[in-house]
């Protein structure tokens, strides 16, 4: 199994865990319906608040309206013979009763003149200031034999009061209805704004549903389709980061992929000769086995050694560039020249015959130095590899602005193919020509993510030696000899 299916089946295990992790209740109780709950809840705090309001508004009204119609045919009765006692005990209670109705007289003293006991109305004391001058009485409730009444009084010559009540059932009974309306009408409206939130919250929270089924989607298949964006809300700016996501990590996965592929394609053939030249050396060794030239025993032995070495730089180079996927490092001011002066004496050892034309100058940046020695090292194993015996290096700083520096590396060699330019800086290119050349295609690769890490680039062209030139631009600050910038 491939490590990148042992990571898919992690992935899905880990989804799975997490998803059997939440509580019951909250994978029951969705979004959708507590945005539903929640429309319910404050549409039920507005219905009740409206409710109150018109339930108060609507019985103050029919009060105030019932008070000013007591108040005008208290003082229209006043203004008549009405305001005369003898008459008023004349008015037959069954009249009054029609017209729902209590009117008596009141003195100052006390004493109340009606024409029977069941037309008397309630008073007290603020009907009897009335009598006695002291103003109107506009309206108050007042409780006569359990019955709610509401009384007026209006002055009705010297010393006396005209009371009028009229029994509240009317209102109580307007009130009683509107009571029982309005919770019914507040249910039907919690009811309609709880479904409309629901409705709401599937249409809205429809994109969210997308990226949880896209998100489960890559957690158990590792299908990395990017999700269909409609409109230009938040949601659809977070289905497109999602998207850019997805893009990022399928292009993480196919880098992988590719190095995984091209690593074992690499590693395959210098892992078969070596275990050809061991079993060549173990079958040597054998008692009934001839006996192996010394000759040939040194040059297998020297062949074993060489195939260790490119092994220990492939798998270094490897390393080198797994630390693609988490580029961190360690940051200080360098001393460019001092840099590529320690690469420089490590190839020189190892160089033969070939001779190096070196032109430094001083330059500070902030870098990685073992990144960048690396990187520089790169360049010169690579323009030693393609130049003749006897041939020459070319290793300049140049200095391009007074914020950029250029190390070029130019070789005598036979150059660059023009249709091989664009890709020597990719990871295991190699041409046609350096097929037989030892080497894993990877030094170069090494250069431009260091080059990159440093937010410089590489670039490769033709040298005027006629050789290859590659190129590394680097960001920094020129100093002159007294070290000043």
């Amino acid at each position: 199994m491939s490590l990148l299916r042992k990571a898919h089946r992690v992935g899905a295990t880990t989804a799975q865990w997490r998803r059997a992790e939440l509580p019951p209740d909250r994978e029951r109780f969705t979004l959708r319906a507590r945005i539903g709950v929640l429309a319910a809840l404050v549409a039920a705090a507005m219905v009740c608040l409206v409710s109150a309001a018109a339930f108060l508004v609507v019985q103050q009204n029919l009060t105030s309206s019932l008070d000013e119609t007591l108040l005008q045919r208290a003082e229209a009765a006043a203004q008549t013979d009405l305001g005369n006692p003898e008459l008023l005990a004349t008015i037959s209670p069954a009249v009054l009763g029609a017209a729902d109705l209590r009117i008596a007289l009141l003195y100052q003293t006390g004493l109340a003149v009606s024409s029977d006991d069941s037309s008397m109305p309630p008073y007290g004391d603020p009907e009897i200031a009335v009598a006695r001058g002291k103003g109107s009485q506009t309206g108050r409730t007042e409780v006569l034999n359990g019955v709610p009444y509401r009384v007026v009084a209006v002055q009705a010559g010297p010393g006396r009061a005209l009371v009028i009540a009229q029994q509240l059932d009317t209102v109580r009974r307007v009130v009683t209805r509107m009571g029982t309306a309005l919770p019914l009408v507040g249910l039907g409206g919690v009811i309609l704004a709880a479904l409309a939130g629901v409705a709401v919250a599937r249409t809205g929270l429809r994109p969210v549903q997308r990226l949880n089924a896209a998100t489960e989607r890559v957690a158990t298949t590792g299908d990395l389709r990017p999700i269909p964006v409609s409109g230009s809300d938040e949601l659809a700016r977070l289905t497109v980061s999602f998207n850019a996501m997805l893009g990022g990590l399928a292009a993480s996965r196919e880098q992988q992929r590719r190095l995984v592929a091209d690593a074992g394609h690499e590693l395959r053939t210098p892992l078969t000769s070596l275990r050809t030249n061991l079993e060549l050396l173990a079958a040597a060794d054998r008692p009934d086995a001839p006996d192996l030239p010394p000759e040939d025993r040194t040059e297998l032995l020297a062949d074993v050694r060489a195939q260790v070495e490119e092994l220990t730089h492939l798998v270094g180079d490897l390393v080198e560039l797994a630390r693609d996927d988490a580029p961190t490092m360690t940051t200080e001011a360098l001393e460019l020249g001092e840099v590529v002066e320690r690469a420089l004496a490590r190839v020189k050892r190892r160089a033969g015959d070939v001779t190096f034309d070196v032109h430094l100058t001083r330059w500070i940046l902030d870098g990685d130095a073992s990144a960048l020695e690396r990187a520089v090292l790169n360049l010169l194993d690579n323009a030693v590899k393609w130049s003749p015996p006897g041939g020459t290096v070319r290793l300049s700083m140049i200095p391009i602005s007074p914020e950029w520096v250029v190390v070029e590396v130019a070789d005598s060699g036979a150059g660059i193919a023009a249709e091989d330019l664009p890709h020597v800086f990719d990871r295991f290119y190699r041409a046609d020509t350096s097929r037989t050349m030892p080497g894993s295609g990877l030094g170069l690769s090494i250069v431009a993510q260091a080059a990159a890490r440093h937010g410089g680039e590489v670039r490769a062209g033709r040298a005027p030696e006629g050789g290859a030139l590659l190129s590394l631009a680097l960001p920094g600050r020129h100093v002159d000899a007294t070290g000043s910038p």
